[in-house]
């Protein structure tokens, strides 16, 4: 397997993705069509489950890569995940080392980790069986998410640990933990948000963040961030309906 992601961010450039939550592969084939580096499909706060994410990945082809954010830091859910094909685990709630370990462990095949050996769509149904077993522990990317006051204090920690590939700030979560909510922008939270970009910087490590609008977005790039998902699907559509229908002209 060859991971396009891993790639990109390794030569220093800015990969741009988008969330996907509505159960629809032609929407997972409309996003990837428009030009975007990764999709990132949430089964962590939206109801797809693996086997409609499976035909999603199928739809969306090739040249865009597939995330997969699981529910929980739960070695099941990650080898489930990621026998289906995703070549990034987007691994939610990582707080501190020992957390970050049992993430790494869990994508990773022994003796490195823990991961059971059936890679049923991820190896082309067996066609590419050994090839994906040689290269997986290597081109699998395992993304640990620092979203909690904990994460932060311990992000040094956490991000030292080997097998940790990358790291994604979620700042609507983070701004809760820090008492406050739906203020993914107060300045004590972007001052949290820097700091793990600093950590990162330290440490060598790709970093992503969920910017809060487009200007948010063109801020983090600039300041180094490398993962930038410009929002959800069902927030895009909303937006672009809302915005076509405050253009139209009606009579009074």
């Amino acid at each position: 397997m060859r991971n396009r992601l891993r790639a990109k961010l390794a030569e220093g450039k800015v990969a741009i993705g988008a969330w996907v939550s509505i159960g629809s592969p032609d929407v997972s084939e409309i996003l990837a069509s428009a030009g975007l580096d990764f999709l990132i499909y949430d089964t962590e706060h939206s109801p797809l489950g693996l086997e409609s994410i499976a035909h999603m990945m199928a739809a969306a082809g090739p040249d865009v890569t597939s995330v997969i954010r699981v529910a929980w830091n739960d070695h099941v859910l990650i080898k489930r995940a990621l026998d289906i094909g995703a070549h990034c685990l987007l691994i939610p709630w990582v707080n501190n080392r020992e957390e970050a370990e049992k993430a790494v462990k869990a994508c990773r095949y022994p003796p490195k980790g823990i991961r059971g050996v059936a890679p049923r769509r991820a190896s082309r149904y067996g066609l590419d069986y050994k090839e994906y077993l040689a290269t997986a522990d290597r081109e699998v990317m395992a993304i640990v998410q620092i979203e909690t006051v904990e994460a932060v204090r311990n992000v040094e920690s956490i991000l030292s640990v080997e097998g940790v590939d990358a790291y994604f700030v979620g700042p609507s979560d983070l701004s809760a933990s820090m008492g406050l909510l739906g203020q993914p922008e107060a300045p004590l939270v972007l001052e949290a948000i820097e700091k793990v970009l600093e950590a990162g910087r330290r440490v060598k490590l790709p970093g992503g963040v969920q910017p809060a609008n487009i200007d948010a977005a063109n801020r983090w790039i600039s300041k180094g961030f490398q993962i930038v998902p410009l929002g959800a699907d069902s927030f895009i559509l909303m937006n672009a309906v809302r915005d076509l229908v405050g253009k139209v002209k009606r009579p009074d």
